[in-house]
């Protein structure tokens, strides 16, 4: 079985495209015939060890796949040979990556695929519409009628977030490039502020007079005092990005206003969290909707490369996706001997 995979953590050179034995699955597994994997940060912080996890070794990349039943072990009813299925939650917590041309994966991970759904641009939509729905609802709590600034609103996770959140009702606030103010109407944002303007908060109070019910900053700059200056009594603020970001708390303006705030990684969701999650991810994308405007698509032997133009910040304006289906020739396999490498 041809794959990507490490034999130990570091830059994205260590990152090999080889053969491995094939995995097996167990009693309550799915065997996947893997179509594509998308590439996401969270992926090159599992490769570094900046998100610590179990790695046994050689392992294999990627937590998001697209392809087809291979085989479902008799704990795993409702599978059959030839469905069409995602998962988004592999390559971490000791589970194999998704990088391969199979892959086993927990019945409990795994979810069809929509009838007439673009398997390229729904593998690239997994990770930042369920990274979005956690925000919202598991995280962020939100009600119809409620509003919700969406900081960061035309990228990956921001274009996801302002989908979902229209779609429950929700009147979105999003800020964007004058440019993408019209893609991020067509989300379902009732009002977008030009995120360069000089006076980006006054901008934004004056759309939400009331105050904001939910702040989601997608861009990891976590200016904690705009952010609390905006909020509306109880309101929360949720953080989803910014690893090395160490913004100041104005801890009583916040508590004064009975506000919260709370951070969250993906890889920390349950198995319940993110089929809950893939339900309503699942109606949209048959809907045509959280889509990307643009997947880029390489070659499972350019993973080392997508990885390393993602940590460069080369990628703009799309979602890099590794395809399984180029077959060069194959070496003798290497096994999986479930050492294991923390980072220090």
């Amino acid at each position: 079985m041809r794959a990507a995979y490490i034999e130990r953590l570091g830059e994205p050179e260590v990152i090999r495209c080889g053969e491995l034995v094939e995995p097996r699955p167990g009693p309550t597994d799915v065997l996947v015939d893997v179509e594509a994997t998308a590439v996401n940060p969270v992926d090159t912080f599992v490769r570094s060890g900046r998100y610590r996890t179990p790695t046994p070794f050689p392992f294999v990349i990627g937590r998001d796949l697209v392809g087809r039943v291979a085989e479902a072990g008799p704990g795993a009813p409702g599978f059959a040979p030839g469905d069409r299925v995602w998962c988004n939650s592999l390559g971490h917590g000791g589970r194999q990556g998704a990088a391969a041309e199979r892959a086993v994966v927990p019945v409990e991970r795994l979810y069809r695929l929509p009838q007439d759904v673009d398997p390229y641009g729904a593998v690239a939509a997994f990770h930042p519409a369920a990274t979005a729905h956690l925000a919202l609802f598991a995280h962020g709590g939100l009600r119809s009628g409620e509003t919700v600034l969406v900081a960061g609103g035309a990228g990956n996770v921001g274009a996801a977030l302002t989908a979902l959140a229209a779609a429950a009702g929700a009147r979105v606030i999003a800020t964007a490039a004058a440019r993408d103010a019209q893609h991020c109407r067509a989300l379902g944002a009732t009002d977008v502020v030009d995120y360069r303007a000089p006076d980006l908060a006054e901008r934004i109070a004056a759309a939400a007079p009331d105050g904001v019910d939910l702040h989601v900053d997608t861009s990891g700059r976590n200016d904690l005092a705009e952010a609390v200056a905006l909020l509306a009594p109880r309101g929360r603020i949720v953080l989803l990005a910014g690893a090395t970001s160490r913004p100041v708390l104005p801890a009583g303006e916040l508590y004064m206003k009975d506000g919260s705030l709370r951070g969250f990684v993906i890889s920390r969701a349950t198995a319940t969290e993110l089929a809950e999650a893939a339900g309503d991810i699942n109606r949209l994308l048959a809907a045509g909707a959280l889509l990307p405007r643009r997947v880029e698509t390489l070659p499972l032997t350019a993973a080392a490369e997508a990885h390393r133009r993602l940590e460069a910040g080369e990628v703009h304006g799309a979602r890099l996706v590794l395809r399984t289906d180029a077959r060069p020739e194959r070496p003798k396999p290497a096994r999986f001997t479930g050492r294991e490498e923390q980072p220090g």
